[in-house]
């Protein structure tokens, strides 16, 4: 690839990355039907060939941003590796918490599986519950491979996550400091459960 191709083709990823940015903005808490394509372009101030030229049509923009998204999320979950076990599991549900807050629509959308039965968000969705189990693990154990009956205890854990999470952004009537204090004392409980059950598996200290 000469240095002209090179360019054109940083030019291209930057300006898909600039729309992945606006439509961030604007399905934070936007239903995925609330938007027509022409509402979308007349919003982020482009041609709408140009949202179909990059992403072919809604639902593939719609799948960028979600995908963009959770890699955000993923990506803060992991930066806390200068802190113990206990601050890092703080760290890591408190930003989770920050994102659902912030980014209500999408959130919904990873955690119900998108509109209708949709394949890719459940793949996403997957995706995530992966990423953060091993983030948990990590920050545990100090490591992301555990024995089956420990991930499925996490799985189970982070699955009440999930509901505690849309419950609370749902009604907003509980402080995040709150939530994320009760999410983190009933993961510490799971971390002793899997304890009792997989010794190779110490749960960490109390703080």
């Amino acid at each position: 690839m000469n240095n002209s191709q090179q360019r054109g083709t940083d030019r291209s990823a930057a300006r898909r990355a600039e729309l992945i940015a606006i439509g961030r903005k604007l399905f934070a808490d936007t239903s995925y039907d609330a938007l027509s394509m022409d509402d979308i372009a007349k919003q982020a101030g482009v041609a709408k060939g140009l949202i179909y030229y990059y992403f072919k049509s809604k639902r593939g923009y719609y799948l960028a941003i979600i995908e963009d998204s959770v890699a955000d999320l993923v990506a803060r979950a992991g930066r806390h590796d200068d802190l113990p076990p206990v601050g890092r599991v703080q760290r890591t549900v408190d930003g989770y918490l920050r994102y659902a807050e912030h980014h209500q629509a999408a959130y919904r959308t990873i955690i119900s599986g998108g509109v209708g039965f949709d394949a890719e968000v459940h793949a996403i969705r997957d995706g995530v519950r992966e990423a953060l189990i091993g983030t948990i693990a990590e920050g545990a154990y100090g490591r992301k491979d555990i024995p089956r009956l420990a991930r499925t205890a996490l799985l189970g854990w982070l699955c009440s996550v999930e509901g505690v999470t849309l419950d609370w952004i749902g009604h907003r009537d509980l402080s995040r400091e709150s939530v994320c204090a009760l999410l983190v004392r009933t993961l510490g409980d799971t971390l002793r459960v899997i304890e009792d059950f997989e010794p190779s598996c110490p749960a960490p200290a109390r703080p």
